[in-house]
């Protein structure tokens, strides 16, 4: 029997989803940008996510970050629900909005969501404000406190629920098919992270050389809290978790980030904070390790197994 053609190229994306997905992510994001400025625009932006951000004006920051400003997140979830609809059809769609809003899970994994990132947030940079001005809050300064608190909010539920759709509700999903939480956060995680690149341009690096702050940027503190959002979307299955647990870091960034951080200080912070989330991340999986070795017995008859 003769196979349509049709029907073989769907089974093609099927099989290959996720890296489709990437590709099409990628393309669309990185590639108007390299026509516009060349490879250079993803090192002469300014950085207005991490917390020594300097907010950029729309007149310096560069084609690249207009370019993905404007297409940044809404595109990650449009490419999302595009491979979700070639390959899954009306059924995975349907899929998709049911994860979306399941809200009924454990509210243990609402307070991990909620709380995780401001507690270790705020903790690490009070901490640090007691040995350097330079740390004292963005937002303390600020004329208008309310007006930031309310753009950093706002600003950070559009990222946290266009942007998980894709990361959270098809890609962290699909791998999980077929990966451990290790191998599907380290492969999120880092892509993620490599997304992020042009928000961390020489404003952030200060006095220190790019060939430090970069990775550090980068990869410090985003990739272990993406391990630790697949590590709690594997066990309450909701993409709403997702998204509550995104919210905080681009609102905290927003709001406590400070243009005297640039530099050292910066860098000093992503390392604390992420050496801080490497460790609750290991204590995840170990907890995840020993539920699974010591978890309950089989009961049979009058004795134990």
């Amino acid at each position: 029997m003769e196979t349509r053609p049709h029907s073989s190229a769907r089974a093609f994306i099927k099989r290959h989803a996720v890296v489709i997905f990437y590709v099409l992510i990628f393309a669309v994001v990185f590639g108007p940008a390299l026509i516009l400025g060349g490879p250079g625009v993803f090192f002469e932006t300014r950085n207005f996510v991490s917390p020594g951000a300097k907010l950029a004006t729309s007149a310096d920051m560069g084609p690249f970050l207009i370019v993905a400003m404007l297409s940044g997140p809404p595109t990650y979830a449009l490419v999302a629900v595009l491979v979700v609809g070639l390959t899954s059809g009306k059924a995975g769609l349907r899929d998709l909005r049911v994860r979306m809003f399941h809200w009924r899970v454990d509210i243990r994994w609402y307070a991990v969501a909620l709380l995780t990132a401001p507690v270790l947030w705020i903790g690490i940079q009070g901490a640090l404000s007691l040995t350097s001005g330079v740390y004292v809050p963005g937002i303390i300064a600020a004329d208008d406190k309310a007006g930031l608190l309310v753009t950093g909010l706002a600003a950070g539920l559009v990222a946290a629920f266009f942007e998980e759709i894709a990361w959270t509700g098809f890609a962290a999903h699909e791998l999980l098919k077929r990966h451990g939480v290790l191998a599907t956060g380290l492969v999120v995680g880092g892509l993620w992270c490599l997304l992020h690149l042009p928000f961390y341009g020489p404003a952030s690096s200060g006095d220190l050389p790019r060939a430090l702050t970069l990775p550090v940027n980068l990869f410090a503190y985003l990739l272990p809290y993406r391990m630790l959002m697949v590590w709690v979307y594997r066990h309450s299955h909701s993409v709403l978790i997702a998204i509550l647990m995104h919210l905080p870091l681009p609102a905290l960034s927003f709001t406590l980030g400070s243009a005297a951080m640039a530099g050292a200080p910066d860098t000093i912070f992503s390392v604390v904070f992420g050496a801080t989330l490497w460790g609750v991340v290991a204590l995840a999986f170990w907890a995840d390790h020993r539920k699974k070795a010591f978890g309950p017995r089989i009961v049979l008859g009058n004795g134990r197994l």
